[in-house]
């Protein structure tokens, strides 16, 4: 699942965001960036797909690393009782992979194919921006 963008409405975007005071660990954050986003309380163990890496550029002075975790399948039925926080974003979508090619933008889909890749793996993955030495 992926959301639109309430501010940008062609921008697409994984459920996520950055860790807060009070979160005790990058997944902590994960799970509550998920229930505020979306409504959906997760409550498995962790699983790290991803790990991205993202460089200083003219917008953001510093290195920044993200993680992305695995939230499992939704069922129809989780589908259905997705709350999205209007102030943040403004639809939600689920495709198959390649539709997404078309639909975001080259750096999030890059991201969403490493991550289809780690999970048909079930091997993390390490992804960074076109450019970045590993």
């Amino acid at each position: 699942m992926v959301l639109r963008s309430a501010q940008k409405a062609e921008a697409w975007q994984l459920p996520g965001g950055n860790v807060d005071h009070g979160d005790s660990t990058p997944f902590a954050a994960a799970v509550r960036e998920c229930r505020e986003e979306t409504g959906i309380v997760y409550t498995g163990a962790p699983s790290l797909l991803l790990t991205h890496f993202l460089g200083p550029d003219a917008g953001w002075p510093c290195a920044k690393v993200g993680f992305v975790f695995d939230g499992g399948v939704l069922t129809a039925g989780d589908l259905d009782r997705i709350v999205l926080d209007p102030a943040e974003h403004s639809g939600w979508l689920v495709q198959p992979l390649h539709e997404w090619r078309t639909t975001m933008s080259s750096r999030l889909y890059a991201r969403v194919a490493a991550l289809a890749e780690a999970r048909s793996t079930s091997r993390a993955a390490l992804l960074t921006e076109p450019g970045v030495p590993m």
